[in-house]
């Protein structure tokens, strides 16, 4: 990606153009700009054939995004895994500890993040809060992406940020649950077999069909592209909705746990 990103500049500053005036021109962020120089994020083949065309490359960047080697097509920082949530056709993903973030309310999220060590300045919260519920734009979306949840039973008994916090929670995963475009399932307690005792996990399906996955750790996060990795995933997934509650039977738990309240 550095070189395609070395390639993006050259022939930027040869047309003349900062990467503000590019970025506008594009109706993109002159951070985007910034990142794709800078080789920590990819050129996507549509946009490498429209700035062929803006910056006069005779088709070199397209050439260059075609035959980029395997390894380089995946982003190599975690926090790129925002750009491919937000550009995904599929997501599914399995939490064990938290409500998943594009299901969190804002006091929810708020609590999740409170309860960070070492302690986060309340500007920091502030700012992961509005970034986490930014996210949940493309469920708004005209075409959102196709979403799968498996969570443990666990994330609905612990009462994060108090008991106000926990029935708006509920009543948010309820309401997601009968979205049409959501499949939530929730993983019972007391389980003899369980597939997800190595920890959380997001599968990705990207507008190319590219599948990948993204895991996080108490120290970091990891994009997984391995082809055979991202099976392993994916194969621990499908044991997982098969050993979860369908989801009608998680509409009945929700319910009753809002009928408790």
């Amino acid at each position: 990606m550095r070189l395609v990103g070395r390639q993006l500049a050259r022939f930027r500053e040869a047309a003349g153009l900062t990467q503000r005036e590019l970025a506008t021109e594009f109706n993109l962020a002159e951070e985007t700009v910034a990142s794709m120089e800078q080789g920590r994020r990819p050129l996507k083949p549509d946009l490498a054939q429209r700035f062929d065309d803006r910056l006069d490359t005779k088709g070199a960047l397209s050439v260059a995004v075609e035959h980029m080697p395997e390894v380089d097509l995946i982003p190599a920082w975690a926090e790129d895994f925002l750009d491919l949530e937000q550009e995904a056709v599929a997501l599914s993903s399995y939490e064990n500890q938290v409500v998943p973030g594009l299901l969190q309310t804002p006091s929810y999220a708020k609590s999740v993040f409170g309860n960070e060590v070492p302690a986060l300045s309340g500007e920091d919260i502030g700012q992961r809060v509005a970034t986490r519920i930014e996210r949940q734009e493309i469920l708004r979306r005209t075409a959102p992406p196709t979403l799968s949840y498996v969570m443990s039973e666990a994330t609905l008994f612990d009462r994060l940020g108090g008991n106000a916090v926990y029935i708006e929670q509920l009543h948010f995963l309820r309401a997601c649950a009968d979205s049409p475009h959501i499949t939530l399932q929730v993983m019972p307690m007391g389980r003899t077999e369980h597939a997800g005792l190595s920890g959380p996990f997001v599968l990705i399906e990207t507008p190319d069909h590219q599948h990948l996955a993204y895991m996080e750790t108490q120290r970091g996060s990891q994009l997984v592209a391995d082809p055979e990795a991202v099976s392993i995933l994916a194969r621990k997934y499908a044991m997982l909705r098969s050993q979860a509650l369908n989801p009608e039977e998680t509409k009945g738990l929700l319910d009753r746990l809002l009928g408790e309240q």
